[in-house]
Formats: structure tokens, C-alpha cells, sequence
């Protein structure tokens, strides 16, 4: 099924009279302001400092540092990008494995000491171009996300993934390489790895960072742990195990930087794992009880945010005070976590409009910002919103749905859309994502990742032709 395009509702009349038409009841303001008036320019203070105003840059997984961990001038590329959008807050700004076997693929980056001066002046590239283009950098707070893999796990160049899970996965076990008892963590290496996210932590603080993100969500590491419902031991079962990860990783980074601050980014539900379908389009990988599902309403395809509500008050318990919501996985159930029109090259055709995703992300957030109303709430899932997202997320701060607006792949495509928003400029409806999920299959093979179709840095690239070249041999073989 085929669902139209969000470029081509060229007036808010036709923006609104498709939400109607699909019964979502989406925040919209027809006027977007600018100037220390707009919403979007209030500042916020979180316990890890100043936020100069509500747009925030979401880590990213460039695919493009070196293979011992190191960036690249690809990656001070983007991170010169992300000091030029004009956001104050920078949720981790990058994915950061804090070990080797932990990365995701084979040229993420890693923090240890080896690659420290390079994160260091990595960081101090970004504050240095923001203080440039907007004259201070005194409200601008800049975090470091850190994690481990886990089940994702691809570690080395032309080596099969390197899986490392909490527990056996009937669905996802074989799909991605874990069907063997040797992928299982113990409690002694979870133990160890707590002892990782510490050690990096006080890198972190050594590099400059004002703030950690220990990462708890997109099937990684952190975020398995929380379905870990029938894991036996220290770390499996009751919600106090399931969380002792997070709160012994705390309490490390207390006594040993009590001066860093920490957030957590959190899949706050999560769905069945999804495969094409025979039309291509996304079916459930099972039909009935799934209950493998942090904040899952055990049907594999609905939401129940209890347990997301107890993580809120344990956050509150910790006297963390950012939190990014999220969803899902990229890697099996993606049209819920990062909607899309286009699939990249391991996905599949979304099973419903993706305004219906964007819709259930800002609910999701709005339920948790209201049960938390001194907490930061960060919002996820906006750029398929593409030229009405800032309508958009203007009215969910102003109607108190959440705390500051995320943005993860339209920055790779535009920048400077939370400047040109703020300043009152018309936005560049050439450089506004589309989502057509180039920065996604990329990676995917192999590939750094980037916004191949519109930025011009990459269009040149090679890696464009082997793109298309993928993408028209797919099309054949359908």
C-alpha cells in the first residue's frame, strides 16, 4: 500500500485534512515564531547545566571512524554540523563504544585511552564552531552516549556480527547470528561491563564532556536487559534486576566523577520483531502473546507504560534529570522507531502511514512528560514531519508534551533547520529530509553513512553510485 508523500501537502490545510483523515491527533500551530518569544527559544537547566533552547541533536552512528576507534575528518565534519545547527543541547552527539567488542560495526568509535585526545579535540571542534557561528557556547551542553552493542554487535572489519546477549530470543536468535549458548553474557560480565561504562565515564569527563548518556534503548545492550523477564540471576526477572545495570553503573561514576552529569535515552516501548511480507510490505515476524517487550502490552503490537513510568521514578531515585524518548529497533521493528516512506535495503514497506509512528511517539513522550513534569523530556521520531516540524514541535513544548525536540537524520540532511526556525527564515525545502533511508543503507553495506541524495558533500561521493547501483538491482530482482 502506498501512502502520500508529507512534500506534498504544500499548505497546512492539506497537512491537517490528512492527520484528520487518519484519526491522529497531532499538536500543530499554523504560526511558528521566532525570537526569544518562540517556545523553541526558552532555555531549560538540567542538573548537567544550561540549555540555551529546546532543539536538541540526537547521537549518530557514522559509520566513518577509523578501525581502532578513532574519528575521521568525515566525523568532524558532522560534528562541525552539529555546532553550526544552532541547538543547545547534544544528546551524546555520537554513539561511543566503551570497548572494542562492544561497537556496532566496524568503524564506530570507541573511547579508551588511546582514542582520548582524539574525543577530546573531537568535542572541542563542535563548542568552537557553535561559539563561532552564534557568539557564546556558555548554554550549550554537550553529552557523550556511551554503550555497548550487545546483540548487535559487529565488531571487526569482514567478520561476521559478534553477538553478545542477556538472553535466549526465539525470533531474533538466528535472524542475527545468537543461537548459541557462547553469545550469553553471565553475571560476571555484566558485572565487568559495568565497570566499562565507568571507566569510560571518567574519560568522558577527561575529555570535556559535561554529561553521559548511558544508553538503554534500540535493542542494544542496555535496553535488552530491561526485557530480560525470564533471565535467571542478578540481572534477570524483577525490575530491580533488570535495572541493577543502570544503577550500578551510577554508582560507579558517582564515586568515581561525582562532577559528571548523566541521562539516559529510553525505548519506552517496544513491538514484535517485523520482516517483509510477500508485497514487501512489514508483517510480524509472529502473530499472538509476545512477551519479550519492555513496555509491551504482551500482544507484540500495543504499549503498556508501567514499567517506563517505574524507570521515570528510578531516574528521579538517581537524581538523573535528562531523558530521551524513544522506541523499537532499527533493526527489527524500524517503521515504528524511525518512520519512514522509504525502507532501506534490509527493511521493508511500512504497514502504515508513517504520520502513524511520528503520532505514537509524541503520545508515548507526552505520557511520560506528564507523569514527570520536573524531569527533561526529549522527544524522538520528528523528521518524517519533513517541512511541518516545526509546527509540530513548537505546540508539543508549548502544550508541555515534552521538553526539547530531537533531532537525528534531518541534521545530516539540513542542519541548520533549528537556526533558520528560530531566526525566522523560510526553511530550505531542498535540503529538508525525505527519508528516503540512503544514510541508513549505507551502513548497511558497508558504506559510511550520510545523506547521499541531498547533501552535495556526498552526492560527489563514490558511494553514491554504489547506492543507486544497489537500490536499481533490488528493484530488478522485484
Amino acid at each position: 500500500m502506498s501512502y502520500p508523500r508529507v512534500s506534498t501537502f504544500r499548505t497546512s490545510e492539506q497537512f491537517r485534512a490528512r492527520l484528520q483523515e487518519l484519526g491522529l491527533d497531532l499538536p500543530f500551530d499554523e504560526a511558528v515564531q521566532s525570537g526569544p518569544q518562540s517556545p523553541l527559544a526558552a532555555p531549560l537547566h538540567s542538573r548537567c547545566g544550561p540549555i540555551g533552547n529546546r532543539w536538541c541533536i540526537l547521537p549518530m552512528e557514522g559509520w566513518d571512524g577509523t578501525s581502532d576507534g578513532r574519528p575521521t575528518e568525515l566525523t568532524e565534519r558532522r560534528w562541525q554540523n552539529f555546532g553550526l545547527s544552532g541547538a543547545k543541547l547534544m544528546w551524546g552527539c555520537e554513539a561511543v563504544a566503551v570497548r572494542m567488542d562492544g561497537r556496532a560495526n566496524p568503524c564506530q568509535l570507541v573511547l579508551n585511552q588511546q582514542t582520548l585526545p582524539a574525543l577530546a579535540a573531537l568535542r572541542q571542534l563542535l563548542v568552537q564552531t557553535h561559539q563561532q557561528r552564534f557568539g557564546t557556547a556558555d548554554d550549550l551542553l554537550v553529552g557523550l552516549q556511551l554503550t555497548h552493542s550487545g546483540r548487535f554487535a559487529r565488531p571487526f572489519e569482514k567478520a561476521r556480527m559478534q553477538p553478545r546477549t542477556v538472553y535466549r530470543h526465539s525470533l531474533l536468535d538466528r535472524r542475527f547470528g545468537a543461537d548459541s549458548d557462547d553469545c550469553l553474557l553471565t553475571d560476571d560480565d555484566l558485572q565487568q561491563l559495568t565497570e566499562d561504562f565507568v571507566r569510560a565515564s571518567r574519560l568522558a569527563a577527561e575529555a570535556g564532556f559535561a554529561w553521559v548518556d548511558i544508553k538503554h534503548c534500540h535493542g542494544y545492550l542496555g535496553h535488552e536487559l530491561l526485557s530480560g523477564f525470564d533471565r535467571p540471576g542478578r540481572y534477570g526477572g524483577s525490575f530491580e534486576n533488570r535495572t541493577r545495570f543502570l544503577r550500578e553503573i551510577v554508582a560507579g561514576i558517582r564515586a568515581e566523577v561525582p562532577g559528571l552529569g548523566i541521562g539516559v535515552r529510553l525505548s519506552v516501548f517496544d513491538y514484535v520483531p517485523f520482516l517483509p511480507g510477500p508485497a514487501g510490505t512489514g508483517v510480524p515476524a509472529a502473530v499472538g502473546p509476545y512477551t519479550q517487550a519492555f513496555g509491551g502490552d504482551g500482544s507484540g503490537q500495543g504499549m503498556d507504560l508501567r514499567e517506563p513510568i517505574l524507570f521515570g521514578q528510578l531516574l528521579r531515585e538517581l537524581e538523573i534529570d535528562l531523558l530521551c524518548s524513544t522506541c523499537g529497533s532499527p533493526y527489527y521493528n524500524p517503521h515504528i522507531q524511525r518512520p519512514a516512506l522509504f525502507p532501506p535495503s534490509d527493511g521493508y514497506q511500512p504497514p502504515e502511514d508513517p504520520l502513524c509512528g511520528v503520532q505514537r511517539q509524541i503520545q508515548a513522550t507526552a505520557r511520560l512528560k506528564q507523569q514527570f513534569p520536573d524531569l527533561i523530556v526529549v522527544g524522538s521520531g520528528y523528521s518524517y514531519l519533513q517541512e511541518w516540524l516545526p509546527a509540530v514541535g513548537q505546540a508539543v513544548v508549548s502544550r508541555g508534551m515534552a521538553d526539547s525536540i530531537g533531532l537525528g537524520r534531518m541534521v545530516l540532511s539540513y542542519p541548520e533547520l533549528p537556526a533558520d526556525s528560530l531566526n525566522g527564515r523560510i526553511l530550505q525545502r531542498k535540503k529538508v529530509c525525505r527519508t528516503f533511508s540512503d544514510c541508513t543503507t549505507g551502513p548497511r553495506n558497508g558504506m559510511v553513512s550520510g545523506c547521499y541524495p541531498l547533501d552535495p558533500f556526498y552526492r560527489e561521493r563514490p558511494e553514491r553510485a554504489a547506492l543507486l547501483a544497489l537500490k536499481n538491482g533490488r528493484e530488478e530482482s522485484e
